[in-house]
C-alpha cells in the first residue's frame, strides 16, 4: 500500500475539478465516521445509475483527491481516500467498485481502496496482498442481472 508523498502531489488541477474533489472529501471524511454497514447502504445507493468506472478514470480521480487533501494523502487516509475516490468518480457518471478489508500476510492490518477493471487502483502491492471483506461495485443493468438470475435457476 504505497502512500503517495506530499512531495509529489499532483498540480494543474482545473479549479471546477478541485471544487469537486473537496466536496467528495468532505462527504467521505462525514461518511467514515459511519458503521461499516450504514457506509455500504449509502455507497449502493449513490452508484445507481453509473457506469462501472474504467481503471484511468479510477486512478484519475484518486490522484485528484489526494491533490486537494492531507488527510487523504496520509497513512492512516485510506478509508477517506477511498470514499473520496468513489464519489468523485461517481461525479463523473461512473463508479469503481469500493472494497474495505484487510492484509493477508503479517501484520494484520485492515485497508480500503478502489478497485476498477479487475485491478486495485495504484495500490503498488502484489496480487492477493488484499482481501476484501465488504465491497460495493458497480451495478449491472437491470437485464443483465434478469438474465443472470435465469442462469442460475437452471
Amino acid at each position: 500500500m504505497t502512500v503517495p508523498s506530499a512531495l509529489h502531489r499532483p498540480s494543474g488541477i482545473p479549479p471546477s475539478r478541485r471544487a469537486a474533489a473537496r466536496a467528495a472529501v468532505a462527504l467521505a471524511r462525514l461518511l467514515a465516521f459511519l458503521p461499516p454497514g450504514r457506509v455500504r447502504t449509502v455507497l449502493a445507493v449513490v452508484r445507481a445509475g453509473a457506469r462501472p468506472a474504467t481503471y484511468e478514470q479510477a486512478r484519475a480521480a484518486r490522484e485528484t483527491v489526494t491533490g486537494v487533501s492531507l488527510a487523504c494523502l496520509g497513512p492512516r487516509g485510506c478509508l477517506p481516500r477511498s470514499l473520496a475516490t468513489a464519489l468523485l468518480c461517481r461525479l463523473g457518471g461512473a463508479w469503481p467498485t469500493w472494497c474495505v478489508g484487510a492484509r493477508t500476510l503479517p501484520p494484520f492490518g485492515a485497508h480500503a481502496w478502489v478497485e476498477a477493471e479487475g485491478r486495485l487502483v495504484e495500490e503498488n502491492v502484489p496480487d492477493g496482498y488484499l482481501a476484501p471483506l465488504m465491497t460495493v461495485p458497480p451495478r449491472t443493468p437491470r437485464r443483465d442481472r434478469r438474465r443472470d438470475a435465469g442462469r442460475h435457476d437452471r
